[in-house]
């Protein structure tokens, strides 16, 4: 759906219609204004024309300062104070990745030609990629240096193993918003403003973390196994964390893979026949009869009753299963009261 009234296309075209062949073909080849949309480099336009990337560079200085002194550009106005109002709207500082696909609808042409506006209008800041944020453009560089320190006072509240849900590091960004704009901003603004970040990241179960972490950014199956498990909250079969690694993450997982990946790392317990459960959630590494041990061993000599009953919170078996065990009498022994200890 268009958002513009204007046509993107037809507003560049009309600009750069002022400017002599060599220097529109360089300005179309450096924006990707063609139907073939790709943007050339300074130093592929340099080899065209058998010049410096330098001189490109002047070049292209030199078409916008043309541009912006023709008739043309005052007809346009309208065209720029439109994405104002758009950016505006969106939080004043924005993303590239975000606000170039919002406007030009999800073409890819039409994003060149906005791209070109953008950098061609005198109220627009683009400020380049660095170790904290993406490529971002403005027209308020206070205030953008103001959401900087929301985010950074956002980053530096996260923990390296966190996972926040969306709702949460939403109200926390406010919060910061809050106190260093001294303004409340709406929910939309501040998913606007979370993009900004390479610091921290969502994964596909829609949870904030730092962006390099591998419940953000899954290496495999046994990272994307975690989610599903972390999800549901409760263990499951391999065999359904095979299926719902397919369907959640449109990766096809080998039910024989998962149960081979999850039983070599230690996030993952086997609590039944073929069922897993995070050890973050307590349970215990180990077979029944390690199980069984632990127990005694913590808790002193138990009765049958008291065993089973332990167990059954630990490992998904039959109550048979954990009373054959304490019948092996190499391994465990009654004493006078009845009660089971370790041989």
């Amino acid at each position: 759906m268009a958002i513009l009234k204007f046509k993107p296309k037809n507003v560049s075209k009309q600009l750069i219609s002022c400017l002599k062949e060599r220097t529109k073909d360089i300005v179309v080849q450096r924006f990707g204004l063609s139907e073939n949309t790709e943007k050339k480099t300074l130093e592929a336009i340099g080899e065209k024309y058998g010049i410096t990337r330098e001189r490109v560079r002047q070049i292209t200085n030199f078409a916008f300062s043309s541009i912006k002194q023709s008739p043309v550009f005052e007809t346009h106005q309208t065209a720029f104070e439109e994405l104002k109002e758009n950016m505006e709207k969106r939080g004043k500082i924005l993303a590239e990745k975000e606000i170039l696909p919002y406007l030009s609808g999800g073409d890819d042409l039409t994003e060149n030609h906005i791209y070109f506006l953008l950098a061609l209008g005198d109220d627009f800041t683009k400020f380049k990629e660095d170790d904290e944020f993406h490529h971002r453009w403005t027209m308020h560089a206070e205030s953008a240096d103001k959401v900087h320190q929301v985010l950074r006072a956002l980053h530096g509240e996260m923990g390296e193993d966190d996972l926040v849900p969306e709702k949460t590091i939403i109200v926390t960004l406010k919060k910061h918003g809050q106190k260093i704009l001294g303004e409340d901003i709406s929910e939309n603004i501040a998913r606007s403003w979370l993009n900004l970040s390479k610091v921290i990241s969502s994964n596909p179960m829609g949870e904030w973390g730092f962006a390099m972490s591998p419940s953000i950014k899954p290496r495999g199956v046994r990272d994307l196994a975690y989610l599903i498990l972390r999800k549901e909250g409760s263990p499951m079969h391999f065999m359904e964390v095979a299926k719902k690694i397919s369907v959640s993450f449109a990766k096809l997982a080998n039910s024989a893979t998962v149960h081979n990946e999850l039983i070599k790392d230690g996030r993952f317990v086997l609590v039944g026949r073929g069922l897993y459960a995070l050890s973050e959630w307590g349970y215990k590494y180990g077979t029944v009869r390690d199980i069984i041990k632990y127990i005694i061993k913590s808790e002193g000599p138990s009765t049958k009753e008291e065993i089973v009953k332990k167990v059954l919170k630990e490992r998904y078996v039959k109550e048979n299963t954990i009373l054959v065990n304490l019948q092996n009498r190499d391994f465990f022994k009654r004493n006078k009261d009845g009660r089971y200890l370790v041989s």
